[in-house]
């Protein structure tokens, strides 16, 4: 008895192009978002941990989380017109997965070592 069936996809070079176009635009929406995160780490952070009685803390930027990301996709829309042909759904599984990855990023592995990331 026959579970599942795998089907060949067999797209014309219209739907090609069409495929890449999504690709391309959903690659630069992974990486600009998981660059916002990277930023808001560096720029948050803080190499001392204690401070002496009088000292200046920095204001703190906003988290660009999950829901304030996910959020912006509309200005995102807006901005840059060839995201419209993008169904939303698809905009946010890529805010999802940059979520899944920072946190990965953030708790570490096992030992406690976080992943090497490139310098931004």
């Amino acid at each position: 008895m026959r579970v599942a069936y795998q089907y060949k996809l067999r797209p014309n070079k219209q739907q090609i192009e069409v495929i890449e176009n999504w690709l391309n635009l959903l690659r630069r929406q992974y990486n600009y978002r998981l660059g916002e995160r990277f930023n808001w780490y560096e720029q948050n952070r803080s190499s001392v941990n204690s401070c002496p009685l009088i000292c200046h803390l920095p204001q703190l930027k906003d988290n660009p989380d999950y829901y304030s990301q996910k959020k912006d996709l509309i200005n995102t829309k807006e901005l840059f017109p060839e995201y419209n042909s993008i169904h939303s759904q698809v905009l946010q599984d890529a805010i999802k997965r940059v979520k899944l990855t920072f946190d990965r990023w953030l708790k570490g592995d096992s030992s406690g070592k976080r992943s090497r990331t490139a310098k931004i």
